[in-house]
């Protein structure tokens, strides 16, 4: 392919990229998140740049140089990295699928997405923490070149990164269960990184003098990251060459499940209909399921950090913090998106009077009854001596009572559809409304409860979060007739979006 022909085709490519988001039917919608985006962003950058200046003092005067000890701490930068990405990052094989159509060679279009990757913005967030700690921190001992090197060396470490998520996130779009595999390799340098001693610290050691070597701009660390980048890339694009033919060429695959009648919940008439429907969702829709697993990884992840080892014994607002998130995780990150699965048939719906309330009701002892997985969960942090049940109690009861009646004032705003097998990551879902609400529901419960103990003790906080919880649960048809009243004088604008998105 002739050069002119080739930068054309790269400006092109680059130039739908940039466009795509106004091609989204819900731009506008879309247009006020970024704007909250933005300023989220700028908030973090601001404290990123913060946190740069003030490390350097509180690694000053210790046995190694402040340097070292961020250098050393290279993994658990790489952790939050790889976390990150799973909102932020999509794969080539998602956004060359359109440009099939056209006679423009596969392999140049996955070349230029690769490349584009590695070379985008995100990977030099962030600088904003590493370039004030730098300037403080390097070139006393090295000069300006060795700080250049040592912001060089971090990027490089995190278009690494990129390529490393690419490969495991293209297999999670395969088979979920492949999250296993990056999580005990994480879960097992975390180890290295944190539990060692004298003899066992060769992750320490080796990242302190990866990225000295990038100060020094020794050859040998810039071959290393070649050595590195050079088989993932290959093999990024290799598996994005086959992801791309199977998500053209893929079938409608119809799964047999076994049909379960629920006959017990008949009893209940229409509410129990929808209670089938709210079981039989999780289990089936990929949306659902993949919520429920990732919030249950969650919570078993923080339970287990929180009952086995001592890293929060000290800091008591991230107790309160870990027990009140496992029990508002799962409720938060589907009654966000509350009535928009019910988008998809929303017409339906409104055929019969009072549909929407028994709808509504369904969904709410449905969120009730799971509240049992995270008290199952909190059972280890009970059986350590960490929590009471007084207070497991607490957060579940708040939850339900306060938390639940708080987060399904969505029902009344939420008008995009969501398509029950679109990727749980699929972006331009959320709206500004949805992101202060998940916000609010997660952290005001913490905050409360943090205050409640600090002014008084465990007991005391406990009690009365089970008292404004059950106040809540009794109360529980009142406001959720309070909502249906509101989502019907909104019906007609909602079931537009509804339809506009779907």
């Amino acid at each position: 392919m002739e050069l002119s022909r080739i930068q054309l085709l790269y400006k092109l490519v680059s130039h739908n990229q940039r466009l795509q988001a106004r091609r989204h039917p819900m731009f506008e919608k879309k247009l006020a998140m970024k704007i909250l985006s933005y300023i989220f962003i700028a908030f973090w950058a601001v404290y990123l740049v913060m946190l740069g200046f003030t490390a350097y003092s509180y690694f000053e005067g210790s046995a190694l140089e402040a340097f070292d000890w961020i250098d050393g701490g290279m993994i658990w930068f790489l952790i939050v990295d790889f976390l990150s990405r799973f909102s932020m990052q999509e794969t080539p094989a998602q956004n060359i699928k359109q440009y099939k159509l056209h006679n423009i060679p596969t392999g140049f279009l996955l070349h230029t997405f690769l490349l584009r990757m590695g070379m985008q913005p995100y990977n030099l967030f962030w600088a904003f923490f590493f370039v004030p700690f730098g300037l403080r921190a390097i070139p006393q001992f090295y000069g300006i070149m060795g700080f250049v090197g040592f912001i060089m060396g971090w990027w490089l470490m995190y278009v690494l990164n990129s390529y490393w998520y690419l490969f495991w996130r293209t297999l999670l779009n395969r088979n979920f269960f492949f999250v296993i595999i990056p999580l005990l390799t994480y879960g097992a340098l975390a180890y290295f990184g944190i539990f060692f001693d004298e003899e066992n610290q060769w992750l320490f050691e080796g990242t302190i003098r990866l990225m000295r070597g990038f100060c020094q701009w020794n050859p040998l660390c810039w071959l290393f990251f070649v050595v590195l980048v050079v088989p993932l890339y290959i093999i990024n694009f290799r598996l994005q060459k086959v992801a791309i033919y199977v998500e053209i060429a893929k079938t409608e695959v119809v799964k047999q499940f076994k049909t379960h009648n629920m006959t017990f919940l008949d009893r209940f008439g229409v509410i129990g209909e929808y209670l089938k429907l709210e079981m039989k969702s999780t289990v089936r829709n990929l949306v659902v399921r993949k919520q429920f697993i990732t919030g249950s990884l969650c919570m078993l992840m923080l339970c287990g950090l929180f009952s086995f080892s001592d890293i929060y014994d000290d800091w008591p607002f991230m107790q309160v913090f870990i027990c009140m998130y496992c029990f508002t995780c799962f409720g938060v990150m589907t009654l966000t998106t509350v009535m928009c699965v019910e988008g998809n048939y929303i017409d339906g719906l409104m055929v019969r009077r009072e549909t929407v309330l028994s709808l509504l009701k369904a969904k709410y002892y449905y969120q009730c009854l799971m509240l049992i997985v995270p008290l199952l969960f909190s059972l280890m942090p009970i059986m350590e001596g960490k929590i009471t049940w007084l207070t497991a109690l607490g957060c579940l009861l708040f939850t339900a009572g306060a938390v639940f009646p708080f987060i399904f004032q969505l029902a009344v705003y939420n008008d995009i559809t969501i398509h029950l097998n679109e990727k749980l990551t699929k972006t331009g879902r959320d709206t500004k409304v949805q992101m202060l609400m998940a916000g609010g529901a997660l952290f005001l419960p913490m905050l409360i409860m943090y205050a409640l103990v600090q002014c008084f003790n465990d007991h005391v906080a406990a009690c009365s979060m089970i008292t404004i919880g059950l106040t809540g649960m009794l109360l529980h048809p009142l406001w959720l007739r309070n909502i249906y009243k509101r989502f019907m004088k909104r019906r007609y604008d909602n079931m537009d979006g509804f339809r506009n998105s779907r």
